[in-house]
This record gives structure tokens, sequence and C-alpha cells, in this order.
């Protein structure tokens, strides 16, 4: 199973348990199509860089959550029609790298 978050912006002018409601769909289809949901940031509201419908501000959640490769498409297709979803995005996040000590290759002298 690989790592993803989905970035959410919600509709600011919509009430709170509205939009809880918006993210509550959201995370029901990350376990829909087989997603673990590990964690989930509300970032309140934010100012847009620039206005969607009319809109100067909307509110961040981001949801982490594993997932088989499949997942992320059926989820998009899903969040891609919601209303009071402003805009999303899916991503894949890269496994926490190891620490392992490297060296750089010696150069021989001769």
């Amino acid at each position: 199973m690989n790592k993803y978050e989905l970035a959410l912006v919600v509709n600011a002018k919509i009430e709170e348990d509205v939009r809880a409601g918006v993210v509550e769909k959201a995370k029901g289809y990350v376990t829909r199509y087989g997603g673990k949901i590990t964690e989930v940031e509300e970032w309140g509201k934010q100012r847009l860089a620039y206005e969607i419908q009319k809109m100067g501000e909307g509110f961040y959640y981001f949801i982490q959550f594993e997932a088989e490769p499949t997942a992320p498409a059926e989820i998009e297709s899903h969040v891609r029609i919601m209303d009071n979803v402003l805009r999303f995005l899916c991503v894949r996040k890269e496994d926490e790298p190891e620490k392992i000590e490297r060296k750089a290759p010696r150069r021989e002298e001769g």
C-alpha cells in the first residue's frame, strides 16, 4: 500500500456542519476504495492565491491515507463533482528514507 495525501479547499461561505459533512464525505470515499486514513489536518480559513468562483477564502483540509495504487483515481473522480469543493489535489507521498550514511566514492590514485 502506498501513502497519499488528499488536499481539499472547501467553500468558506457555507455553515460549519455542512463543511464538516463535505470532509466526512471525502473521507468516506477514501475508505470505500480500501484506503486507511492515518491523519486529518484542518488548517482553517486561508486566503486563496486567486479568486475561485468569486471567493477569496477557503477552508483547507489535508487527509493522509494509505491505499492501493488504483484508489486515488477513484477518489478523485468522486471529489471532482462534489459540491462546495473549490479545489482538490491527491498526491503520493514519498516513503520516509531510511537514514543511511553514504560516502562519496574514493578516487584511486595511480
